[in-house]
């Protein structure tokens, strides 16, 4: 059960990686394209522009 739950979270983690990662030419952002997509999770709950842009990034 535990293995299932982490195989979740992971996959739920890389598909955020991969969304903003496609979607990154959407945002403000001109740099840190690899920064910003691997700490998505921490900039979302903690940073309110992050969470403007990274909506951005997945609408598609």
């Amino acid at each position: 059960m535990t293995g299932l739950l982490g195989f979740v979270l992971l996959a739920v983690y890389l598909g955020g990686v991969w969304k903003f990662w496609t979607g990154f030419h959407r945002t403000n952002f001109s740099q840190g394209k690899l920064y910003l997509a691997a700490l998505w999770p921490v900039l979302l709950i903690s940073n309110r522009s992050y969470r403007q842009n990274f909506k951005r990034a997945l609408k598609g």
